[in-house]
């Protein structure tokens, strides 16, 4: 394929000019990011760092959709089950561990792919965001709080759609700590999050993967069900067994929120499963159109991509 041509070429310029190289792998929900990155890093001896806000969190494996160590050919994975689903885990947290991941791939004469579907994520590193230093504003995050309890979660994602409309469309309305912790940065900070760019620590190659929306509905629908078949009900019934609170950031993961509201009894099974189909094609929705924003992208085609493993198993 041409994009492995352009890596190559991508690679040799910056070794070229003594500047540190970062390929980038970004795309929505169940387009195929794992599979590339897996081949892309056999081919260029590569490290993959993952960019999932959902992956950090141990125990949520099938519902976040995590490769298994037996399934990654032998390649160094990062940033995946390195914190507890009861920790509170920021975008400072996360480009801190990430950019000392990457410096230390480099130190070793590798190269690091980032790969993921968390936009804020790989801004903090392609795009170098500088995170605002905010301290917690313990009055205003109880009545956040409080607005929540007695609007819903819809209400409290309007509030920040109001002041960061960015922020609002990468936070799922069910993540309620994120929400109240993005409009606590906006009312201290008094800026958006979109504002904050620093000159970009590394050379990045961008690649996205495209699909028809058709088709990438279908496969969204597909991976739900196998998601299902793989035991995702039980591994929800086994976080809350183990004490997790349906309120904590991580338990917020779509998947777990509508099969934790069918545990309380609030609808079917197949409608809950519908939900989660539902609410997944939604975010695939925000996800295209956050990636759509970047410049200098490498699109290539789903179908091209499938082709390719296809000749190539």
């Amino acid at each position: 394929m041409q994009i492995f041509q352009n890596v190559q070429q991508f690679l040799q310029d910056c070794e070229s000019a003594g500047k540190p190289a970062i390929i980038a792998i970004v795309g929505p929900t169940a387009s195929g990011k794992t599979a590339l990155s897996l081949d892309l890093a056999q081919k260029i001896n590569g490290e993959i760092v993952s960019a999932d806000s959902r992956q950090v969190y141990k125990y949520l494996d099938i519902g976040t959709d995590k490769i298994h160590e037996s399934q990654r050919k032998g390649i160094k994975h990062h940033l995946i089950d390195i914190i507890e689903p009861n920790k509170e885990f920021t975008l400072a947290d996360y480009k801190r561990m990430a950019i000392k991941v990457i410096n230390d791939i480099h130190r070793r004469k590798k190269i690091p792919i980032l790969c993921g579907g968390t936009g804020l994520y790989l801004n903090a590193i392609i795009e170098n965001y500088q995170v605002p230093k905010v301290p917690p504003q313990y009055d205003l995050r109880q009545e956040l709080a409080r607005y929540y309890e007695q609007n819903g979660a819809e209400a409290l994602h309007k509030l920040l759609e109001e002041r960061d409309p960015q922020a609002a469309a990468r936070i799922h309305p069910n993540n309620v700590t994120y929400v109240i912790r993005a409009i606590e940065i906006n009312v201290a900070g008094g800026h958006t999050k979109q504002e904050n760019k620093g000159e970009p620590d590394f050379e990045v190659l961008t690649i996205g993967i495209e699909w028809s929306r058709e088709i990438l509905y279908e496969r969204i629908n597909r991976r739900v069900e196998n998601l299902m078949d793989s035991g995702l009900l039980n591994e929800v019934k086994a976080l809350l067994m183990r004490g997790y609170d349906e309120k904590m950031p991580s338990m917020s993961s779509i998947g777990y929120q509508e099969l934790i509201e069918f545990l309380r009894g609030n609808g079917t099974l197949d409608e809950a499963v519908e939900k989660i189909k539902q609410n997944t094609r939604n975010y695939c929705k925000r996800q295209s159109t956050w990636f759509r924003r970047y410049k200098n992208i490498h699109w290539v085609p789903g179908e091209e991509l499938e082709t390719y493993f296809s000749n190539n198993q």
